[in-house]
């Protein structure tokens, strides 16, 4: 009994020896066994150290994509707590626009993420390396990666291979007709050259604005006249090489439609948002646009609206169905913002949250741009449907010809317009001239 009373003493002794270890002894071997078998708590990003952003982007103003771009923000800051977010914005239409990024770009006050064109425009900083190549971002999130469309990443690459831009919707452009005014007009949709010129011609007579466009603000005037002049190959050549002629006639068209008053007679003074306003106002037949623009009109001037391909010009290399399109913009991650480790997670997190399906849907449609990701884009209307279905039809789908050229060049493209079709310059000399400054720009 002495014998089992001393076993019964020892094992009451050895299992309270246990219970203390396990209860937190302070051996580190105690210790590490503590923290290895309890569950971690979760992080709390109320606890993040707090970090700033700048995002500059063309959703402001009046742009059509602007709540539902600031919303996408909002719920990635509501997640992230610690992080604020600085919406910069300027108008695309904003000449501007490319001057402040530039700037910025060059003096070192580039901003965190970038919303910005993609090719020619994009050169410069991309060259000087202010900004990270994606590839590996990619390949590294397969989850974000597999979430675009192919060809969205496809078109978003630069000349080196490699993607410097994550998409977020497309676009297309054409040339957008009022079929209210048309009708009561009994007119046919400009579908053809012939087409177009009766109608402005008789729309003219009427006191109606046949195609309102700037003279100063005239991207997608020359953007189209080109296309359409050229033929897509020639468009994408540029000046670099040589000069095509089918380029002059380009700009002979314009002036063709100028001496027929197509264009306001305040052409000349008037900015891209005038002229806008005009067409939404319904007091303009026709305007020249991208698929961002729709949002901004009037809901009557929205409903009775369609798009079709800028006509081939008379002798032109175009077939008629070719337009312009394409995902030409994208965000941009700033090389210094990677680098900055205080940063570089949660700029990555937001360009993944900016570009996700989910953000995309939105934004798509809220402006009617072609989604970069495969969802379902709701409530657009018939104007927009007839844009996607242009845009699927076409024989080809070119991307900006100021992508084409440097941006020296498309501003001396732009200056000429007025006096072209003024005639105080020739077509020729126009392109001419053009040629001279893309050279001076490339040496």
């Amino acid at each position: 009994m002495l014998l089992l009373s001393v076993m019964l003493m020892l094992t009451m002794f050895l299992a309270a020896c246990g219970n203390n270890g396990n209860n937190g002894g302070t051996t580190p071997a105690a210790d590490g066994e503590k923290q290895n078998t309890e569950t971690p708590a979760p992080d709390k990003k109320d606890d993040a150290a707090p970090v700033s952003l700048r995002v500059f982007s063309t959703f402001g103003g009046t742009d059509a994509a602007r709540e539902a771009f600031q919303s996408a923000l909002d719920e990635f800051t509501a997640a992230h707590p610690n992080v604020k977010i600085e919406n910069d914005t300027m108008s695309a239409n904003d000449d501007g626009f490319r001057t402040k990024v530039n700037t910025d770009m060059n003096s070192g006050n580039e901003p965190d993420l970038l919303f910005y064109f993609i090719g020619a425009d994009a050169e410069g900083f991309v060259n000087a390396g202010k900004v990270v190549p994606l590839n590996e971002l990619l390949d590294a999130n397969p989850d974000w990666k597999n979430g675009f469309i192919p060809d969205a990443l496809e078109l978003a690459r630069q000349k080196d291979g490699n993607i410097y831009a994550a998409p977020l919707t497309g676009f297309y452009e054409g040339l957008f007709v009022n079929k209210k005014i048309f009708e009561e007009n009994g007119l046919e949709l400009p579908t053809d050259w012939e087409k177009l010129t009766t109608a402005v011609k008789t729309l003219s007579k009427k006191g109606i604005i046949p195609l309102s466009v700037p003279f100063d603000q005239s991207h997608y005037l020359i953007e189209h006249t080109i296309l359409s002049a050229a033929g897509p190959e020639s468009q994408a050549k540029g000046l670099i090489d040589s000069i095509d002629p089918n380029w002059e006639k380009g700009y002979a068209a314009m002036k063709e439609l100028y001496d027929l008053g197509a264009f306001p007679k305040d052409a000349a003074t008037i900015d891209l948002g005038m002229a806008g306003n005009y067409y939404s106002e319904g007091l303009a037949a026709m305007i020249l646009e991208g698929s961002w623009a729709v949002g901004g009109w009037s809901d009557e001037t929205r409903d009775n609206s369609t798009v079709v391909p800028f006509p081939t010009v008379p002798g032109g290399a175009g077939s008629g169905n070719d337009i312009v399109g394409g995902f030409g913009s994208g965000f941009y991650l700033s090389k210094k913002t990677y680098d900055d480790a205080a940063k570089k997670d949660a700029a990555v997190e937001l360009l993944k949250h900016l570009t996700s399906p989910a953000t995309i849907q939105k934004i798509a449609s809220a402006n009617g741009g072609t989604p970069a990701a495969d969802v379902e884009v709701t409530g657009l209307p018939q104007v927009a449907l007839d844009g996607f279905a242009m845009a699927a039809k076409a024989n080809s789908i070119s991307s900006p010809v100021d992508s084409k050229v440097s941006q020296e060049t498309f501003s001396n493209l732009r200056a000429s317009v007025q006096p072209v079709v003024e005639g105080k310059k020739s077509p020729t000399d126009a392109i001419a001239e053009a040629k001279k400054v893309e050279d001076a720009n490339k040496k």
